[in-house]
């Protein structure tokens, strides 16, 4: 199995700190149950900290528009219903500097 990399630092200048672009990668390799498994556990991880919640949300968008590129609509459908639920968890629970912090990150 190929996992696909994206180098966000070239393209968007943009660092990234976890590993979750690559674990959304290895799920789309077993279809959407495992997409959905992979986005419940990311989440968890996600809520414990502003950058990684920010991210998280980059990074289905990202994946959204992968598979929306690749002609595989289905996939891009769940990637935008689980991107669409992780920005909605952001906005309602980020704060201040937080919220300003991914704003500026997402923008």
């Amino acid at each position: 199995m190929q996992v696909k990399v994206f180098d966000s630092e070239s393209t968007l200048g943009y660092k990234q700190i976890t590993t979750y672009f690559s674990d959304f990668s290895i799920a789309d390799a077993f279809g959407p149950k495992a997409i959905k498994d992979t986005y419940k556990r990311g989440l968890e991880w996600a809520k414990t900290n502003y950058k990684v919640l920010t991210e998280f949300v980059m990074v289905l968008n990202w994946k959204l528009w992968q598979h929306w590129e690749e002609g595989h609509e289905e996939i891009a459908k769940l990637y935008n219903d689980l991107w669409e639920q992780a920005r909605n968890y952001a906005y309602k629970h980020l704060k201040g500097e937080e919220l300003n912090y991914y704003y500026r990150t997402t923008d």
